[in-house]
Protein backbone atom coordinates (compact mmCIF):
# COMPACT_ATOMS: atom_id res chain seq x y z
CA UNK A 1 0.00 0.00 0.00
CA UNK A 2 2.58 2.35 0.50
CA UNK A 3 4.12 2.21 -2.76
CA UNK A 4 1.25 2.39 -4.20
CA UNK A 5 -0.21 5.56 -3.19
CA UNK A 6 1.17 7.90 -5.92
CA UNK A 7 0.22 11.04 -3.85
CA UNK A 8 2.82 9.88 -0.91
CA UNK A 9 4.93 8.48 -3.45
CA UNK A 10 4.76 11.94 -5.38
CA UNK A 11 5.83 13.77 -2.31
CA UNK A 12 8.32 11.83 -1.54
CA UNK A 13 9.92 12.08 -4.88
CA UNK A 14 9.84 15.62 -4.93
CA UNK A 15 11.28 15.93 -1.52
CA UNK A 16 14.06 13.45 -2.59
CA UNK A 17 14.80 15.67 -5.34
CA UNK A 18 14.55 18.95 -3.56
CA UNK A 19 16.81 17.72 -1.10
CA UNK A 20 19.49 16.76 -2.97
CA UNK A 21 19.11 19.75 -5.41
CA UNK A 22 19.83 21.81 -2.45
CA UNK A 23 23.53 20.95 -2.21
CA UNK A 24 23.86 21.82 -5.72
CA UNK A 25 22.04 24.98 -5.39
CA UNK A 26 23.66 26.28 -2.33
CA UNK A 27 27.51 25.97 -4.01
CA UNK A 28 25.80 27.76 -7.20
CA UNK A 29 24.96 30.71 -4.89
CA UNK A 30 27.09 30.94 -2.37
CA UNK A 31 30.75 30.08 -4.23
CA UNK A 32 30.93 32.46 -6.91
CA UNK A 33 30.63 35.02 -4.02
CA UNK A 34 33.85 33.59 -1.99
CA UNK A 35 35.48 33.09 -5.47
CA UNK A 36 35.24 36.93 -5.81
CA UNK A 37 35.87 37.50 -2.52
CA UNK A 38 39.63 35.37 -2.57
CA UNK A 39 40.55 37.00 -6.52
CA UNK A 40 39.90 40.58 -5.08
CA UNK A 41 42.29 39.75 -2.03
CA UNK A 42 44.72 38.60 -4.36
CA UNK A 43 45.09 41.23 -6.15
CA UNK A 44 44.62 43.76 -3.05
CA UNK A 45 47.61 42.36 -1.48
CA UNK A 46 49.47 40.66 -4.51
CA UNK A 47 49.14 37.32 -2.97
CA UNK A 48 49.24 34.18 -5.03
CA UNK A 49 47.31 32.01 -2.38
CA UNK A 50 44.50 33.97 -2.54
CA UNK A 51 44.29 34.26 -6.54
CA UNK A 52 44.58 30.02 -6.64
CA UNK A 53 42.18 29.88 -3.73
CA UNK A 54 39.86 31.43 -6.82
CA UNK A 55 41.29 29.68 -9.62
CA UNK A 56 41.02 26.01 -8.05
CA UNK A 57 37.93 26.95 -6.67
CA UNK A 58 36.44 28.03 -10.21
CA UNK A 59 37.60 24.31 -11.06
CA UNK A 60 36.18 22.66 -8.90
CA UNK A 61 32.70 24.89 -9.44
CA UNK A 62 32.51 23.72 -12.58
CA UNK A 63 31.95 20.11 -11.72
CA UNK A 64 29.04 21.15 -9.23
CA UNK A 65 27.34 23.73 -11.59
CA UNK A 66 27.34 20.70 -14.13
CA UNK A 67 25.54 18.08 -11.69
CA UNK A 68 22.87 20.74 -10.71
CA UNK A 69 21.95 21.02 -14.61
CA UNK A 70 20.46 17.66 -14.60
CA UNK A 71 18.73 18.35 -10.62
CA UNK A 72 17.43 21.24 -11.49
CA UNK A 73 16.07 19.90 -14.75
CA UNK A 74 14.49 16.85 -13.22
CA UNK A 75 12.60 19.86 -10.27
CA UNK A 76 10.86 21.21 -13.85
CA UNK A 77 10.45 17.32 -15.04
CA UNK A 78 8.64 16.40 -11.65
CA UNK A 79 6.40 19.66 -11.50
CA UNK A 80 4.51 18.55 -14.57
CA UNK A 81 4.72 14.80 -14.17
CA UNK A 82 4.31 14.30 -10.74
CA UNK A 83 1.74 17.79 -10.05
CA UNK A 84 -0.15 18.15 -13.45
CA UNK A 85 -3.55 19.69 -11.86
CA UNK A 86 -1.06 22.32 -9.95
CA UNK A 87 0.70 23.56 -13.45
CA UNK A 88 -2.80 23.64 -14.95
CA UNK A 89 -3.70 25.61 -12.74
CA UNK A 90 -0.73 28.11 -11.93
CA UNK A 91 1.61 26.35 -14.41
CA UNK A 92 0.74 29.90 -16.55
CA UNK A 93 2.05 32.19 -13.39
CA UNK A 94 5.30 30.43 -12.10
CA UNK A 95 6.42 29.92 -16.54
CA UNK A 96 7.95 33.34 -15.77
CA UNK A 97 10.17 32.88 -12.90
CA UNK A 98 10.57 29.23 -14.12
CA UNK A 99 12.26 30.56 -17.61
CA UNK A 100 14.09 33.72 -15.60
CA UNK A 101 15.99 31.35 -13.33
CA UNK A 102 16.78 28.97 -16.39
CA UNK A 103 18.09 31.91 -18.24
CA UNK A 104 19.93 33.46 -14.79
CA UNK A 105 21.66 29.84 -14.76
CA UNK A 106 23.06 29.88 -18.16
CA UNK A 107 23.93 33.12 -17.68
CA UNK A 108 25.52 32.31 -15.06
CA UNK A 109 27.22 29.22 -16.70
CA UNK A 110 28.70 30.71 -19.88
CA UNK A 111 30.33 33.95 -18.05
CA UNK A 112 32.22 30.90 -15.29
CA UNK A 113 33.75 29.17 -18.30
CA UNK A 114 35.08 32.40 -19.43
CA UNK A 115 36.98 33.37 -16.49
CA UNK A 116 37.83 29.58 -15.82
CA UNK A 117 39.20 29.89 -19.60
CA UNK A 118 40.74 33.20 -19.74
CA UNK A 119 43.47 33.01 -16.68
CA UNK A 120 46.22 33.36 -18.86
CA UNK A 121 44.55 35.96 -21.14
CA UNK A 122 44.69 39.01 -19.01
CA UNK A 123 47.85 41.13 -18.13
CA UNK A 124 45.84 42.83 -15.79
CA UNK A 125 43.96 40.74 -13.15
CA UNK A 126 41.41 43.55 -12.23
CA UNK A 127 39.90 43.07 -15.79
CA UNK A 128 39.34 39.15 -15.32
CA UNK A 129 38.36 39.92 -11.45
CA UNK A 130 34.90 41.36 -13.65
CA UNK A 131 34.28 38.55 -15.33
CA UNK A 132 33.19 36.86 -11.96
CA UNK A 133 30.58 39.47 -11.12
CA UNK A 134 28.48 38.08 -13.84
CA UNK A 135 28.36 35.03 -12.12
CA UNK A 136 27.67 35.87 -8.94
CA UNK A 137 25.13 37.65 -10.31
CA UNK A 138 23.80 34.97 -12.10
CA UNK A 139 23.63 32.73 -8.76
CA UNK A 140 22.02 34.99 -7.10
CA UNK A 141 19.31 35.79 -9.77
CA UNK A 142 18.75 32.02 -10.17
CA UNK A 143 17.93 31.55 -6.24
CA UNK A 144 15.67 34.74 -6.47
CA UNK A 145 13.76 33.25 -9.42
CA UNK A 146 13.07 29.63 -8.25
CA UNK A 147 12.21 31.45 -4.53
CA UNK A 148 9.60 33.04 -5.67
CA UNK A 149 7.94 30.24 -7.36
CA UNK A 150 8.26 29.37 -3.37
CA UNK A 151 7.12 32.50 -2.22
CA UNK A 152 4.15 32.22 -4.60
CA UNK A 153 3.05 28.71 -3.57
CA UNK A 154 3.27 30.29 0.28
CA UNK A 155 1.36 33.69 -0.45
CA UNK A 156 -0.94 33.37 -3.90
CA UNK A 157 -0.94 37.19 -5.33
CA UNK A 158 -1.62 38.52 -8.76
CA UNK A 159 -4.57 36.40 -8.95
CA UNK A 160 -8.14 36.19 -8.62
CA UNK A 161 -9.63 32.43 -8.37
CA UNK A 162 -12.86 32.22 -10.08
CA UNK A 163 -15.03 29.24 -10.60
CA UNK A 164 -12.06 26.94 -9.47
CA UNK A 165 -9.67 28.62 -11.95
CA UNK A 166 -6.76 31.37 -11.65
CA UNK A 167 -8.19 34.58 -13.74
CA UNK A 168 -6.81 37.98 -13.94
CA UNK A 169 -3.21 36.81 -13.81
CA UNK A 170 -0.56 39.32 -13.36
CA UNK A 171 2.89 37.34 -13.43
CA UNK A 172 4.79 40.26 -12.11
CA UNK A 173 2.63 40.73 -9.11
CA UNK A 174 2.85 37.40 -8.65
CA UNK A 175 6.22 37.40 -7.67
CA UNK A 176 6.34 40.43 -5.69
CA UNK A 177 4.04 38.17 -2.80
CA UNK A 178 4.53 39.53 0.66
CA UNK A 179 7.01 36.49 1.77
CA UNK A 180 9.57 36.89 -1.14
CA UNK A 181 11.47 39.40 0.52
CA UNK A 182 12.56 37.55 3.74
CA UNK A 183 12.36 34.48 1.41
CA UNK A 184 15.05 35.47 -1.05
CA UNK A 185 17.21 37.24 0.89
CA UNK A 186 16.75 34.17 3.61
CA UNK A 187 18.24 32.17 0.95
CA UNK A 188 20.95 34.30 -0.09
CA UNK A 189 22.64 35.06 3.61
CA UNK A 190 22.22 31.31 4.53
CA UNK A 191 24.03 30.13 0.92
CA UNK A 192 26.60 32.56 1.71
CA UNK A 193 26.88 31.45 5.20
CA UNK A 194 27.10 27.59 4.58
CA UNK A 195 29.80 27.91 1.74
CA UNK A 196 31.85 29.75 3.90
CA UNK A 197 31.70 27.88 6.74
CA UNK A 198 32.13 24.54 4.34
CA UNK A 199 35.58 26.35 3.39
CA UNK A 200 36.27 26.77 6.19
CA UNK A 201 35.88 23.25 7.49
CA UNK A 202 37.92 22.06 4.25
CA UNK A 203 41.26 24.73 5.29
CA UNK A 204 41.16 23.06 9.25
CA UNK A 205 40.75 19.92 8.20
CA UNK A 206 43.85 20.37 5.86
CA UNK A 207 45.63 21.77 8.87
CA UNK A 208 45.20 19.00 10.69
CA UNK A 209 46.58 16.73 7.95
CA UNK A 210 49.61 19.25 8.38
CA UNK A 211 49.80 21.10 5.99
CA UNK A 212 52.71 23.23 5.86
CA UNK A 213 52.06 25.97 3.70
CA UNK A 214 50.10 29.18 4.76
CA UNK A 215 47.36 28.91 2.10
CA UNK A 216 45.30 26.89 4.14
CA UNK A 217 45.50 29.56 7.08
CA UNK A 218 44.33 32.24 5.28
CA UNK A 219 41.31 30.42 4.02
CA UNK A 220 40.50 29.51 7.20
CA UNK A 221 40.87 33.10 8.10
CA UNK A 222 39.24 34.43 5.32
CA UNK A 223 36.09 32.13 5.59
CA UNK A 224 35.46 32.30 9.23
CA UNK A 225 35.12 36.19 8.55
CA UNK A 226 32.57 35.56 5.69
CA UNK A 227 30.95 32.78 7.58
CA UNK A 228 30.38 35.01 10.46
CA UNK A 229 28.82 38.23 8.40
CA UNK A 230 26.68 36.16 6.89
CA UNK A 231 25.64 34.07 10.60
CA UNK A 232 24.61 37.47 11.91
CA UNK A 233 22.88 38.27 8.76
CA UNK A 234 20.61 34.84 8.43
CA UNK A 235 19.94 35.51 12.36
CA UNK A 236 18.11 39.16 11.64
CA UNK A 237 16.10 37.71 8.40
CA UNK A 238 15.18 34.99 11.04
CA UNK A 239 13.81 37.08 12.91
CA UNK A 240 11.74 39.05 10.01
CA UNK A 241 10.66 35.68 9.37
CA UNK A 242 9.26 35.21 12.29
CA UNK A 243 7.30 38.23 12.33
CA UNK A 244 6.32 37.48 8.37
CA UNK A 245 4.92 34.05 9.79
CA UNK A 246 3.00 35.40 12.77
CA UNK A 247 1.10 37.92 10.64
CA UNK A 248 0.78 36.03 7.76
CA UNK A 249 0.99 32.30 8.40
CA UNK A 250 0.33 31.98 11.78
CA UNK A 251 -0.24 28.39 11.71
CA UNK A 252 3.09 27.19 10.12
CA UNK A 253 4.60 29.47 13.23
CA UNK A 254 2.44 27.79 15.71
CA UNK A 255 3.23 23.91 14.58
CA UNK A 256 6.76 25.50 14.34
CA UNK A 257 6.74 25.66 17.95
CA UNK A 258 3.88 23.56 19.14
CA UNK A 259 2.15 26.35 20.66
CA UNK A 260 -1.31 25.47 20.84
CA UNK A 261 -3.48 27.95 22.81
CA UNK A 262 -3.90 31.24 22.10
CA UNK A 263 -1.53 33.51 25.23
CA UNK A 264 0.03 36.30 25.94
CA UNK A 265 3.84 36.11 26.41
CA UNK A 266 4.03 33.08 24.84
CA UNK A 267 7.40 31.20 25.65
CA UNK A 268 9.73 29.76 22.69
CA UNK A 269 10.07 25.98 23.23
CA UNK A 270 13.24 24.31 21.68
CA UNK A 271 13.17 20.41 21.49
CA UNK A 272 11.16 18.16 23.73
CA UNK A 273 8.65 14.83 23.19
CA UNK A 274 5.39 16.15 22.92
CA UNK A 275 3.00 14.01 25.07
CA UNK A 276 -0.61 13.65 25.52
CA UNK A 277 -2.85 16.40 25.74
CA UNK A 278 -0.21 18.91 23.98
CA UNK A 279 2.42 18.06 26.99
CA UNK A 280 5.87 19.02 26.25
CA UNK A 281 8.19 17.06 28.21
CA UNK A 282 11.86 17.56 28.21
CA UNK A 283 12.19 21.06 26.13
CA UNK A 284 13.89 23.94 26.56
CA UNK A 285 11.48 26.91 27.39
CA UNK A 286 12.94 30.53 27.03
CA UNK A 287 10.02 32.96 28.57
CA UNK A 288 8.45 35.30 26.57
CA UNK A 289 10.82 34.66 23.40
CA UNK A 290 7.79 33.81 21.33
CA UNK A 291 6.02 36.83 21.64
CA UNK A 292 9.56 38.79 20.76
CA UNK A 293 10.26 36.71 17.66
CA UNK A 294 6.52 36.72 16.85
CA UNK A 295 5.84 40.77 17.67
CA UNK A 296 8.66 42.11 19.21
CA UNK A 297 6.76 42.35 21.89
CA UNK A 298 7.27 40.21 25.20
CA UNK A 299 3.77 40.57 26.25
CA UNK A 300 1.95 40.46 22.78
CA UNK A 301 -0.31 37.54 22.10
CA UNK A 302 0.42 34.87 19.68
CA UNK A 303 -2.02 32.59 18.31
CA UNK A 304 -2.42 28.70 19.12
CA UNK A 305 -2.81 26.35 16.91
CA UNK A 306 -6.08 24.95 18.31
CA UNK A 307 -7.31 28.41 16.33
CA UNK A 308 -7.25 26.52 12.66
CA UNK A 309 -9.02 23.77 12.13
CA UNK A 310 -7.52 20.38 12.12
CA UNK A 311 -7.38 19.15 8.21
CA UNK A 312 -5.20 23.24 7.94
CA UNK A 313 -2.92 22.24 10.55
CA UNK A 314 0.81 21.22 9.14
CA UNK A 315 2.55 18.15 10.71
CA UNK A 316 4.07 18.84 14.21
CA UNK A 317 7.30 17.28 12.98
CA UNK A 318 8.32 20.51 11.45
CA UNK A 319 8.96 21.86 15.19
CA UNK A 320 12.13 19.17 15.19
CA UNK A 321 13.27 21.66 12.06
CA UNK A 322 13.02 24.51 13.10
CA UNK A 323 14.59 23.54 16.18
CA UNK A 324 17.63 21.82 13.85
CA UNK A 325 18.07 25.57 12.55
CA UNK A 326 17.74 27.44 14.75
CA UNK A 327 20.45 25.14 16.82
CA UNK A 328 22.69 24.93 14.12
CA UNK A 329 22.76 28.81 13.08
CA UNK A 330 23.48 29.83 16.82
CA UNK A 331 26.43 27.14 17.62
CA UNK A 332 27.69 28.18 13.78
CA UNK A 333 27.41 32.07 15.08
CA UNK A 334 29.18 31.49 18.35
CA UNK A 335 31.75 29.45 16.89
CA UNK A 336 32.99 31.67 14.61
CA UNK A 337 32.58 34.70 17.23
CA UNK A 338 35.06 33.27 19.35
CA UNK A 339 37.19 32.21 16.86
CA UNK A 340 37.77 35.99 15.72
CA UNK A 341 38.06 36.98 19.67
CA UNK A 342 40.52 34.64 19.55
CA UNK A 343 42.59 35.59 16.30
CA UNK A 344 41.95 39.14 17.87
CA UNK A 345 43.35 38.77 21.29
CA UNK A 346 46.37 35.98 19.98
CA UNK A 347 45.09 33.12 21.76
CA UNK A 348 46.04 29.96 20.63
CA UNK A 349 43.03 27.11 21.60
CA UNK A 350 41.47 27.82 17.88
CA UNK A 351 45.05 26.19 16.29
CA UNK A 352 44.45 22.90 18.23
CA UNK A 353 43.08 20.26 16.93
CA UNK A 354 39.94 20.04 19.08
CA UNK A 355 38.90 23.56 18.38
CA UNK A 356 39.72 22.78 14.61
CA UNK A 357 37.48 19.70 14.96
CA UNK A 358 34.45 22.01 15.59
CA UNK A 359 34.83 23.81 12.41
CA UNK A 360 35.36 20.66 10.23
CA UNK A 361 31.66 19.58 12.07
CA UNK A 362 30.68 23.16 10.66
CA UNK A 363 30.43 21.89 7.01
CA UNK A 364 27.96 19.14 7.37
CA UNK A 365 25.63 21.02 10.15
CA UNK A 366 25.29 24.21 7.73
CA UNK A 367 24.13 21.99 5.19
CA UNK A 368 21.72 20.16 7.70
CA UNK A 369 20.83 23.63 8.69
CA UNK A 370 19.89 24.46 4.93
CA UNK A 371 17.99 21.54 4.36
CA UNK A 372 16.11 21.80 7.74
CA UNK A 373 14.97 25.19 6.78
CA UNK A 374 13.85 23.76 3.29
CA UNK A 375 11.81 20.72 5.01
CA UNK A 376 10.33 23.25 7.48
CA UNK A 377 8.85 25.75 4.69
CA UNK A 378 7.64 22.79 2.12
CA UNK A 379 6.49 20.62 4.76
CA UNK A 380 4.34 23.55 6.76
CA UNK A 381 2.94 24.49 4.17
CA UNK A 382 0.79 21.48 4.12
CA UNK A 383 -1.95 20.41 2.88
CA UNK A 384 -1.58 23.35 0.71
CA UNK A 385 0.67 23.58 -2.28
CA UNK A 386 -0.59 26.69 -3.03
CA UNK A 387 -1.61 28.17 0.07
CA UNK A 388 -5.63 28.56 0.65
CA UNK A 389 -6.54 27.25 -3.23
CA UNK A 390 -5.28 24.06 -3.92
CA UNK A 391 -4.31 21.32 -1.64
CA UNK A 392 -1.78 18.40 -2.58
CA UNK A 393 -3.88 16.07 -2.60
CA UNK A 394 -5.58 17.37 -5.42
CA UNK A 395 -2.57 18.52 -7.30
CA UNK A 396 -1.19 15.28 -7.89
CA UNK A 397 -1.17 12.81 -10.30
CA UNK A 398 -2.91 10.12 -10.07
CA UNK A 399 -1.09 7.64 -12.39
CA UNK A 400 0.53 4.41 -11.31
CA UNK A 401 4.14 3.31 -10.97
CA UNK A 402 5.56 6.72 -9.42
CA UNK A 403 7.08 4.16 -7.09
CA UNK A 404 9.51 2.73 -10.02
CA UNK A 405 9.99 6.26 -11.17
CA UNK A 406 11.07 7.04 -7.38
CA UNK A 407 13.57 4.03 -7.45
CA UNK A 408 14.84 5.42 -10.77
CA UNK A 409 15.76 8.96 -9.35
CA UNK A 410 17.30 7.12 -6.24
CA UNK A 411 19.70 5.22 -8.36
CA UNK A 412 20.34 8.38 -10.58
CA UNK A 413 21.38 10.88 -7.59
CA UNK A 414 23.78 7.99 -5.98
CA UNK A 415 25.48 7.94 -9.34
CA UNK A 416 25.45 11.68 -9.56
CA UNK A 417 26.41 12.21 -5.25
CA UNK A 418 29.48 9.73 -5.25
CA UNK A 419 30.48 10.63 -9.17
CA UNK A 420 30.83 14.40 -7.91
CA UNK A 421 32.85 13.49 -5.15
CA UNK A 422 35.28 11.15 -7.33
CA UNK A 423 35.60 13.71 -9.81
CA UNK A 424 36.27 16.40 -7.29
CA UNK A 425 38.91 14.56 -5.15
CA UNK A 426 41.04 13.21 -7.90
CA UNK A 427 40.90 16.89 -9.37
CA UNK A 428 42.28 18.29 -6.85
CA UNK A 429 44.72 15.13 -5.71
CA UNK A 430 46.34 15.02 -9.06
CA UNK A 431 47.60 18.09 -8.32
CA UNK A 432 47.79 19.31 -4.73
CA UNK A 433 48.24 22.98 -3.73
CA UNK A 434 51.92 22.50 -3.09
CA UNK A 435 52.43 21.69 -6.62
CA UNK A 436 50.14 24.45 -7.32
CA UNK A 437 52.24 27.24 -5.79
CA UNK A 438 55.59 25.57 -7.03
CA UNK A 439 54.32 25.75 -10.50
CA UNK A 440 52.97 29.28 -10.34
CA UNK A 441 55.68 31.19 -8.62
CA UNK A 442 58.38 29.43 -10.56
CA UNK A 443 60.26 28.14 -7.20
CA UNK A 444 60.24 31.98 -5.71
CA UNK A 445 59.81 31.26 -2.10
CA UNK A 446 58.15 33.91 -1.42
CA UNK A 447 54.62 33.10 -2.39
CA UNK A 448 55.35 29.95 -0.21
Amino acid sequence: MFFDDPVLMSRLLTILTLSFHIFYATIGVGLPFMIIIFHWLGIKKNDLHYILMARRLAKGFVVTVAVGVVTGTAIGLQLALLWPNFMQLAGHIIALPLFMEVFAFFFEAIFLGIYLYTWDRFDNQKKHLLLLIPVAVGGALSAFFITVVNAFMNSPSGIELVNGELANMNPLLAMLTVSMPTKVTHVLATAYMTVAFTLAAIAAFRLMKGSETSYYKKSLNVSMKIGFIFAIASAIIGDFSGKYLAEHQPEKLAAAEWHFETEERAPLILWGILGEDHEVKYGIEIPYALSILAHSDPNAEVIGLNEFPEEYQPPLIIHYFFDMMITIGMFMLALSFVFLVARWRNWSFVDKNGYRWLIVMGAPLSFLAIQAGWWMAEVGRQPWILRGIMTVDEAATTAAYVDVVFIGFVLLYLILGIGTIVVLRRMFRKRSIEEDLAYYSGGDERWA
